[in-house]
């Protein structure tokens, strides 16, 4: 990144902004045709379940304001990345990538079995991107069964089943 951006865990004074970020997200999602219906945003619960594991980062600008965050749970001893969003203004600029890099680290540090996320399977900047940081898409047999059930959740908000996917990886020796 050719400009100040700092990755420092968030805290519940940043949940306002974080979720304002979610909410603009939202829309670049809308356009892709990855999602429909009104606007939706991580709550209270779950962001401080991000914070409770220790697990919730944001991406601040030079003037300390949060421009992206990710956070992410331990399931089934998995770093699971529940949510990651960069605002439209700071999209493309490798924030996303610093965002789930620093998460990738603190679940290898941990010793967890690998990483799992959930994502639209056609949004032209959802799975590829997720590809690009050595993530697979695990359907059936190789689909561990925590995902199964996050699937099956999402269904059940309305997320159309066709589109979505689940994606692992582990941790190469290159530790990519």
């Amino acid at each position: 990144m050719a400009f100040p951006i700092s990755i420092h865990p968030a805290d519940s004074s940043h949940f306002a902004a974080l979720r304002a970020i979610e909410l603009a997200s939202f829309e670049t999602l809308r356009v892709a045709g990855a999602v429909s219906g009104a606007a939706v945003a991580s709550s209270d619960e779950e962001l401080r379940c991000y914070l409770g594991a220790g697990l919730l980062l944001a991406a601040f600008n030079e003037g300390a304001e949060p421009v992206g965050f990710a956070g992410a749970s331990v399931v089934d001893g998995w770093l699971h990345i529940g949510e990651m969003d960069v605002h439209p203004r700071w999209q493309r600029l490798g924030i996303g990538r610093s965002l789930l890099q620093a998460l990738l680290a603190q679940g290898r540090a941990r010793g967890l079995a690998g990483a799992s996320l959930t994502t639209d399977r056609l949004a032209p900047f959802n799975a590829r991107f997720y590809a690009s940081l050595g993530f697979q898409m695990a359907e059936g047999d190789a689909c561990p069964s925590h995902l199964m059930d996050l699937l099956g959740q999402e269904e059940l908000r309305g997320l159309d089943p066709a589109r979505r996917v689940g994606m692992v990886r582990g941790w190469p020796a290159s530790g990519r």
